[in-house]
């Protein structure tokens, strides 16, 4: 069976659907992972659906991505514009990363406008709320399969 899709999610996302829902919507964490897997399910992937807030976890889960995942999509929360340490696991992950953020990012304060994670990622979505994970996916299984026939 192929490797799953890591969708790794950061600090504050387990509070979907409470946390600031003007700008985060309505939709809970547990929502959003259910549109993930059955999005994935239609394209013939399987995904691993993750949530901490804890750095170092994410760390983890990333280098873990380079021998047990086909790619990573990632919605760093915050730690998109703290961490290198992200920056570094990704790069090191050797992997396909798709950066995702519910918000446009670029409206929003100018301290989010910056990105540790983007360098490592193939592609950036943000704005498009949930959609954007499937975005995502849709995304990351054209960049598999264009792999899988070179």
């Amino acid at each position: 069976m192929a490797k799953p899709v890591y969708v790794l999610n950061g600090p504050n996302l387990n509070m979907l659907g409470l946390r600031e829902p003007h700008i985060y919507g309505s939709e809970t964490l547990d929502d959003v992972r259910r549109m993930v897997e059955d999005h994935a399910k239609s394209l013939g992937l399987s995904v691993s659906f993750r949530q901490s807030n804890s750095e170092g976890e994410l760390v983890t889960w990333i280098q873990e991505a380079r021998t047990e995942a086909s790619g990573i999509i990632l919605n760093a929360g915050a730690y998109t514009h703290t961490s290198v340490a992200i920056l570094d696991a990704l790069t090191a992950a050797e992997v396909p990363v798709v950066e995702v953020h519910l918000s446009n990012i670029f409206r929003r304060e100018p301290f989010r406008h910056h990105s540790y994670v983007s360098p490592a990622a193939f592609g950036v979505l943000c704005g498009f709320g949930p959609k954007g994970y499937l975005l995502a996916l849709d995304g990351l299984h054209a960049r598999l399969g264009a792999a899988a026939k070179s």
